[in-house]
């Protein structure tokens, strides 16, 4: 990919993202778009995104494959890795080669097992408020560049301003049903994955790319999509 072609595509991300500030707009779209969109730009593989419920519980709400949700759920039941550390502290953190740190030995286990030898998380902050962070996990031992950090900063802030702005809209005083809403919204799609592989006979992994594509192709929200298939025949 050329650099104006890649500079064009990011901007159509922004763009993307920016739709997050209408009003009906559904959190777990925003989520999606910014797990894809931080392994089409940067060096990362995969990624994964927890968000902090109204007791300040994290979840893990969208994911680029399952190998990623797997390591997610598995650092939130270890209570240690990179995006609790963010989360709870604020700040970028990152680890350029599993293989030689021990820290978080039950997360870095875990990634390693998997084919991960580096990590970068992004909290998700709104002034004194962190909402949650995204996790990027790259197959190489390396720190991530500059510009693959400050994209990745880049689409966390316009993402958090999507949250944020939908709440400001409802009025609501904090951040409780729009994280509920996309709580909701994640079992329907993990339902609707799992009614598509199984029918289907392909993987998980496979089952959410014919979701998400269905989605964008149509204009249609990815929760819609997921609870028609649910609803239905298992088909799109």
């Amino acid at each position: 990919m050329s650099s104006s072609d890649r500079e064009a595509r990011l901007a159509d991300v922004f763009v993307a993202l920016a739709d997050a500030l209408r009003p009906e707009h559904d959190v777990i779209d925003t989520m999606d778009t910014l797990v894809d969109a931080a392994t089409r730009f940067t060096a990362a593989v995969d990624a994964g995104i927890v968000l902090a419920d109204g007791e300040g519980a994290l979840h893990v709400m969208a994911s680029t494959s399952e190998r990623a949700a797997e390591i997610e759920e598995e650092q939130l039941g270890a209570h240690e890795g990179p995006c609790l550390e963010a989360f709870h502290g604020g700040a970028v953190v990152e680890l350029a080669d599993l293989q030689q740190s021990e820290r978080w030995p039950d997360f870095t286990r875990t990634a390693l097992d998997r084919g991960f030898r580096a990590v970068h998380a992004t909290p998700l902050r709104h002034r004194d408020r962190t909402l949650g962070a995204i996790n990027v996990f790259a197959t190489e031992p390396g720190p991530f560049s500059d510009n693959d950090v400050a994209v990745l900063q880049a689409l966390a802030d316009v993402a958090t301003l999507g949250i944020v702005f939908s709440e400001t809209l409802r009025e609501q005083n904090d951040l409780t049903a729009q994280l509920q809403h996309a709580l909701d919204s994640r079992v329907v799609i993990e339902q609707a994955k799992g009614v598509l592989a199984e029918r289907q006979n392909i993987s998980i992994d496979h089952a959410f790319t014919l979701l998400r594509s269905h989605a964008r192709r149509t204009g249609a929200r990815l929760r819609d999509v997921a609870n028609g298939v649910v609803a239905t025949t298992g088909t799109l």
